[in-house]
């Protein structure tokens, strides 16, 4: 159903549009923008954000898809019950991230309390505010957005088991601004997982609206318009091409000030870089270490270099052998040459991935990171597990992360010193998380963040044996235990015992090959101010200002 007439929320789809070429024009010229010196092109364009990516959106509707390019616009146009508050980053003060030291606050919700068996929690939402559409937040919508969660089962339904969901009657209106949850057990992760990008609250009038006979939950037309509660409206969505947001007069938090934001996809990283160079990109992201170097010393732009969430590693299929075998998975982590990857793959990007989970989340420890290269205790290894002599397996690398062929070679080469014969299988980018979810493959390489901030999230999206995400098959049933434990104890220091634990036990057994933990980098003008990081690892661009410190 086309309904574009209706609403500027609404986008434009197809190839580009004169109006495209106008709001280019508009935004200093970018043909000409190459030319000028990029603080000029930049400050020509005023309320005009111009961001050089690797890929507009996949979906708009999270329970689709919550790829690269979705992730980095979603929160634009969708708010959820609750967030974190922001702080100065510590190592980097011009710009701001996430505060996990402190309770999530409310966004949509004012506030919420909990029953005193912590078994029953009830949001109190915020009076007057509307949807980009003008129609007003109630509890219907709170309603809506998780009986669709259930209904459709995004991500094989792991965002309601992590919510400790299991039938959409255990979420319930009880007023025109209220809305309970009742879950079987404690759940400590049930606020964090709330603030999670992947559980916004939808519009539910709107979205009803758009509904078909055969699609009830308007999965086509959510797929490419949005029904939210954020800040910006959706102007125009051509694949391939560009994004235009624009932002809310009626947003309950304030217009932002960027009033337009042009999220162009930028094939290449060269090309994203020239973008930034020459001022016709406010902001690059995406590019490669080499590109990020290069502009160490340019005049007018900037390189942020923040610790982030996101890593990279090897999956090993713990079923397959002769990965069952822990002595082997242990020896193939001694093996991997992780200070040459950095230094001369990553140019120094990026940390070793010496735990399970982003070091600054609360609970995360390094303290059972063992695996510093050795070969010769690799080999020792090897010998008592029964493979002195080495065996042939398979690494398979994704065509679409160009740092990760020359990754695998460096370890192609590094094994061959344990008899260890690797076959390099590149995989195209567009089918390659099928071979992840088919757990078909003996190494695979992954690169993910735990998106909520707490250690028994990221346990237990990585490691619970059930977990669709335990992509290589791990199962220990002492760490699930431990997991069930954590989720349901909300004393602190008796959780950070119990995640300290499995944390142990899992680096001991080692289903991954730790690599790096990657860092977050972009590039941007220097005249723009109120840059932040998220856990998801993007930036927003209603936080970004211009000229305005």
């Amino acid at each position: 159903m086309d309904d574009t007439r209706e609403s500027p929320a609404a986008p434009r789809l197809g190839r580009a549009s004169l109006e495209r070429r106008a709001l280019f024009a508009g935004a200093a010229g970018l043909a000409a923008a190459g030319t000028m010196p990029g603080s000029a092109a930049a400050q020509g364009r005023g309320r005009t954000l111009v961001i050089a990516s690797s890929a507009t959106p996949q979906s708009m509707d999270v329970e689709n898809a919550l790829s690269i390019g979705s992730r980095n616009v979603m929160a634009g146009f969708y708010d959820n019950l609750t967030r974190y508050p922001l702080m100065n980053d510590p190592r980097q003060p011009a710009y701001q991230r996430e505060n996990f030291g402190v309770a999530p606050e409310g966004q949509l919700a004012q506030r919420w309390e909990w029953s005193a068996d912590n078994r029953r929690i009830t949001f109190h939402l915020r009076e007057g505010v509307r949807s980009g559409w003008g129609n007003p937040l109630t509890a219907e919508d709170v309603k809506y957005t998780f009986d669709r969660k259930f209904a459709l089962r995004g991500r094989d339904g792991f965002m309601t088991r992590a919510l400790g969901l299991s039938d959409p009657d255990q979420v319930r209106v009880e007023g025109p601004l209220a809305v309970s949850f009742s879950i079987e057990r404690p759940n400590a992760i049930f606020l964090p997982v709330t603030t999670h990008i992947g559980n916004p609250i939808f519009d539910q009038k709107k979205a009803k609206e758009m509904a078909a006979g055969d699609d009830p939950w308007s999965r086509r037309w959510l797929d490419t318009n949005v029904a939210g509660f954020g800040p910006y409206n959706l102007r125009e969505l051509t694949r391939g091409q560009q994004m235009v947001a624009t932002a809310r007069d009626d947003y309950w938090g304030g217009k932002p000030f960027m009033e337009t934001v042009i999220f162009r996809e930028v094939a290449t990283s060269a090309a994203r870089l020239s973008l930034v160079q020459g001022g016709a990109a406010d902001i690059a992201q995406f590019l490669a270490p080499t590109d990020y170097i290069a502009l160490a010393n340019h005049r007018t732009v900037r390189v942020a270099n923040l610790d982030a969430t996101q890593g990279i590693w090897i999956q090993m299929n713990t079923r397959m052998a002769p990965f069952n075998n822990v002595a082997v998975r242990r020896a193939m982590n001694l093996a991997f040459p992780r200070d040459e990857v950095l230094r001369s793959v990553l140019q120094g990007f990026g940390a070793p991935l010496k735990g399970v989970m982003p070091l600054f989340y609360p609970g995360a420890t390094d303290q059972f990171w063992e695996y510093d290269t050795n070969i010769e205790a690799a080999r020792r290894l090897l010998a008592d597990a029964g493979f002195a002599g080495g065996f042939r397996t398979e690494l398979s690398y994704n065509a679409g992360v160009p740092e990760q062929e020359p990754i695998a070679i460096m370890y192609q080469t590094a094994l061959r010193a344990l008899g260890i014969e690797l076959t390099l299988n590149r995989i195209p980018a567009a089918t390659y998380f099928r071979f992840m979810t088919d757990r078909s493959q003996p190494l695979m390489f992954h690169v993910d963040a735990p998106f909520t901030p707490d250690p028994s999230f990221a346990l237990n999206l990585y490691f619970r044996s059930t977990s669709f995400i335990n992509h290589t098959s791990y199962t220990n049933p002492e760490v699930d235990a431990l997991i069930d434990e954590s989720l349901q104890t909300m004393d602190w220091p008796r959780r950070q015992e119990i995640v300290t634990r499995a944390q142990q036990i899992v680096m001991r057994e080692s289903p991954w090959v730790h690599i790096a933990f990657t860092g977050y980098q972009f590039a941007h003008q220097t005249g723009l101010s109120g840059l932040a990081y998220y856990s998801s690892n993007t930036i927003r661009f209603q936080d970004v200002r211009r000229g305005v410190s």
